[in-house]
């Protein structure tokens, strides 16, 4: 229960109402235009000319294939690296290029086209595909406003900001963001406890003032995730509280991702000024 006597505003409490209300304060929005600012966004993953087939790219969300334009090809089909046909795409009068989309839940790995006439294959080309999400920056907005969505609200204050890579060859989707360990109001039991809820991201949508159910990377794209709940706002009786005395510790930022459902994470040490208040210490954040 949040207490009466918190400084915390509406919105926030909204932000960290923990148990059974998270699935319904969850957002629906699965955002492909990122939480937060986009420094790059370019195809990573392409192969040489094979054939008649020119190009074999990923672009986005998709694989596309540029054929030659005096190609006899009728039909390229795409096989998934289990062998198992992805989809086929019929060559009409005039085109030269099909796309499919992969968007955020394929098997990674390596990815065959065959060009067809009729029966008869006339080329095959293949292209892996893999990506490689890590974490680059992370920060908070009482240190750092200007890293925010808002640099001038106070919103802002308790909220974490994450800067995310893409370096791979494929798109992926973060679905969670988590804090785990000594901050403040922390995303697991000891917190906002939402670490185990489903559908719930705990990532904040500065276009849709909500929060959104998961965040696309494209491949060579870098972006900023923003916190939705809080995990740095001093709560009575949660998590930590400052104190006469200089606290340490330590915590991991944790991504939940699509493809393969992995996880990434990066441990930072933490340090808390002494104060006399429960929620006025200063923090320092450095990486492990």
């Amino acid at each position: 229960m949040i207490p009466t006597d918190s400084p915390i505003d509406r919105r926030t409490v909204l932000r960290t109402l923990g148990g059974a209300a998270l699935a319904s304060l969850a957002g629906c929005l699965d955002s492909s235009r990122g939480s937060g600012t986009t420094t790059s966004d370019q195809t990573s993953a392409a192969t040489e000319r094979a054939g008649p087939l020119s190009r074999i790219a990923v672009e986005g969300q998709a694989i596309v294939v540029e054929v030659d334009a005096d190609a006899p090809v009728e039909q390229v089909n795409l096989i998934q690296p289990n062998g198992e046909l992805f989809g086929k795409r019929g060559l009409a009068a005039g085109a030269r290029q099909v796309s499919f989309e992969i968007g955020t839940a394929y098997e990674p790995g390596e990815y065959r086209v065959v060009a067809l006439d009729g029966d008869e294959t006339v080329a095959e080309g293949s292209l892996s595909i893999q990506p490689d999400l890590s974490i680059v920056e992370m920060g908070i907005g009482r240190n750092q406003p200007e890293k925010m969505w808002n640099s001038s609200g106070d919103e802002v204050t308790d909220e974490a900001f994450v800067t995310v890579e893409n370096r791979g060859t494929g798109p992926n989707a973060v679905t969670k963001l988590l804090f785990i360990g000594d901050v403040p109001y922390p995303s697991d039991e000891e917190g906002t406890n939402y670490a185990d809820a489903d559908g719930v991201s705990g990532i904040y949508a500065p276009d849709a003032d909500d929060e959104t159910a998961a965040v696309t990377v494209r491949p060579g794209q870098k972006l900023t995730l923003y916190s939705y709940r809080s995990p740095f706002a001093f709560i009575r009786a949660e998590g930590i509280s400052c104190k006469n005395e200089p606290q340490s510790g330590e915590f991991e930022v944790v991504l939940e991702t699509r493809v393969d459902a992995k996880k990434i994470s990066e441990t930072y040490q933490v340090q808390y000024s002494a104060s006399d208040e429960f929620n006025n210490c200063e923090i320092r954040i450095s990486e492990a």
